[in-house]
């Protein structure tokens, strides 16, 4: 078996990128190995995303790429497009599996019905010195413009004893920095049985920060309404935990924001980042923001900007609006034209640039902590986050990904603050 190979490809969100981790180290542990670049595979596996029109056609892309260039494979399709269109994605040439989002766990038995798998969890995460970490899957939201509810089904929790077990796992093999991803990590309650007491995402939190061998932990997207006293209590005064989140605005306006379906406010919002601010000013946030959704006026629009221009985010995610099949948002009326949707998109994409480099700029001749990621080809910079997720390049030929360093940060660049070794850990 040790001819055998795969490629895996994962669009979209961050569950999915753990999602294939987890189908890679099944096969490894199988004795399959990764096909290099130009090398036809026996297995390939598509994780799909159809959160917007532009997912769906990576998707599509992606499947055709992979039946092209690998004749004969065993060409697997999974995630939220194939969940959604599972006839048209069969229809595809070369494609000889469609798995379902609740089957994903068990795609592997398709192919070796009667084998004992490895289990479904990850022990790596490849080309990354972060782990994500999915603790919980599906969504009870409902936002009018989201197909994730259709697509992934209602919020599921895994166990703590699941989640803790793998945590130690990528401890043991090195990994320094771990983030607790989901669909909607809000709504985690520990997997635990009707009649039994949830163990909510704070307790989690204090858990994982408590385990041996650990350096930072991160909590990945979550809604600000979600952030309440006893989740603020657990970051702001954990041991590893950093002085960063990503905190889903999608709006300023209030009006949009009650039209999307959202379940909070503007002043919620502020309220969330005012709390984090106060406790530890160096705490950064990241986050989504929307444009062009239905009905959003140039006023509203404007309201969007003033809250990137106060709360200063270390990065936007900004995803133009697009019709997605059995939302409410797709019958809503005053669809905005493309055009305007497309400068809105150029208006946010440059401020949120301006802002983030204003904001890395307050930090120049500051000392912090930085975890080495990668280094692009022969360069001798190499990249990294500060603890407060700021991006930072040290110009140093002799250092590896995954080393703590403190660095002191000389100078800013459109790509991130350039930091100065003081000394290693």
């Amino acid at each position: 078996m040790e001819n055998k190979t795969f490629k895996i490809v994962s669009l979209g969100c961050r569950t999915n990128q753990y999602e294939s981790q987890a189908f890679q180290d099944q096969l490894n542990a199988m004795g399959y190995r990764s096909a290099n670049e130009n090398e036809a595979s026996d297995i390939c596996i598509v994780n799909t995303c159809t959160v917007t029109d532009s997912a769906d056609s990576s998707s599509r892309h992606a499947i055709r790429q992979l039946a092209r260039e690998n004749p004969g494979t065993k060409l697997m399709v999974t995630g939220c497009f194939a969940e959604r269109q599972p006839e048209a994605v069969s229809a595809i040439d070369g494609v000889t599996h469609v798995v379902s989002n609740k089957d994903k766990d068990q795609l592997l038995q398709l192919l070796f019905p009667n084998e004992d798998l490895p289990e479904f969890s990850i022990k790596h995460f490849d080309a990354h010195t972060r782990a994500f970490v999915k603790i919980q899957d599906g969504c009870n939201s409902f936002c009018t413009y989201c197909i994730i509810p259709y697509v992934r089904g209602r919020s599921h929790s895994r166990t703590v004893e699941e989640i803790l077990l793998e945590i130690e796992g990528l401890i043991a093999n090195g990994y320094k920095e771990i983030v607790l991803t989901g669909i909607n990590i809000g709504d985690f309650d520990g997997g635990v049985k009707e009649g039994e007491a949830p163990v909510r995402l704070a307790d989690l939190v204090r858990m994982v920060d408590a385990m041996s061998g650990l350096e930072r932990l991160r909590i990945s997207s979550i809604d600000p309404d979600e952030v309440d006293e006893d989740l603020a209590d657990a970051v702001l005064n954990g041991k590893t935990t950093c002085p960063s989140m990503h905190i889903v605005l999608q709006s300023g306006s209030n009006v949009i924001l009650k039209r999307m379906n959202r379940k909070y406010t503007r002043q919620i919002f502020f309220e969330t980042i005012d709390k984090l601010k106060a406790a530890n000013p160096d705490f950064t946030f990241t986050t989504d923001i929307i444009v062009g959704f239905p009905g959003e006026t140039e006023s509203d629009f404007l309201e969007t900007l003033d809250v990137m221009k106060q709360v200063s985010f270390a990065k936007v995610h900004m995803f133009p609006y697009s019709d997605r099949p059995r939302t409410r948002a797709m019958l809503m009326p005053n669809k905005i034209p493309n055009q305007v949707i497309k400068q809105r998109k150029q208006v946010v994409l440059r401020l949120a640039e301006d802002l983030s480099f204003r904001l890395r700029e307050s930090y120049i001749n500051r000392h912090l902590s930085v975890l080495t990621e990668t280094r692009e080809g022969n360069r001798e910079e190499i990249m990294g986050h500060t603890v407060n997720f700021l991006p930072v390049m040290i110009e140093n030929p002799t250092l590896k990904a995954n080393q703590m360093v403190n660095v002191k940060l000389v100078a800013n660049t459109p790509s991130g603050l350039i930091g100065k070794i003081i000394n290693e850990y």
